[in-house]
């Protein structure tokens, strides 16, 4: 082995090393991965985090019934999931049918329809301003990120479903007292 690759083995070897000395840098806590989207016109993003999967063109059975929001039922790998129009539930009125959908990471199983989906980002975790709750059209909004030139306001994906299980509660308790 020549001297000058015996001496490049060694410093990598002692980069490795000091490598386990330094402190766990996590992505997580530096970068928010995000997928801007737009409902009804307007731009939204969503954390990527938040999400189970997306899907273009999924078909999407209609269910009659009274919440305008809930579009139907489609199916994922053996599971029935509620696809409700994004845009409908931040009081936009929706324009045509979505085309995207996006599967809600946790539990119960939810689907939220959008129209266009304009990418996904990676930003810095101090390029979003007001992590504020309880925020936005129905409080869904959790913060703002500056993508493209452009706020665009963040849609929180548990406060979402917490919203269709508050309007699915006020429909049923509504029926019932009409009964």
């Amino acid at each position: 082995m020549t001297p000058g690759v015996a001496g490049r083995i060694d410093e990598l070897r002692q980069e490795f090393d000091r490598s386990f000395a330094e402190p766990v840098r996590r992505h997580d806590e530096e970068h928010v991965e995000l997928l801007a989207v737009r409902a009804g016109g307007r731009p939204y993003a969503l954390r990527l985090a938040q999400t189970a999967g997306l899907h273009p063109d999924r078909p999407v059975t209609p269910l009659p019934g009274p919440l305008p929001a809930l579009l139907g039922l489609a199916g994922f790998a053996g599971t029935v999931v509620p696809v409700y129009d994004l845009a409908a539930l931040l009081g936009h009125p929706a324009g045509g049918h979505p085309r995207w959908l996006v599967l809600a990471a946790g539990q119960p199983p939810l689907g939220l329809a959008f129209h266009e989906l304009d990418g996904h980002v990676r930003v810095t975790a101090d390029a979003i301003v007001r992590e504020q709750t309880h925020e936005g059209p129905r409080g869904c909004l959790r913060g703002i990120a500056g993508l493209d030139g452009a706020a665009r306001p963040i849609i929180d994906v548990p406060a979402t479903r917490a919203l269709v299980h508050a309007l699915a509660g006020h429909v049923q308790v509504t029926e019932e007292a009409q009964r």
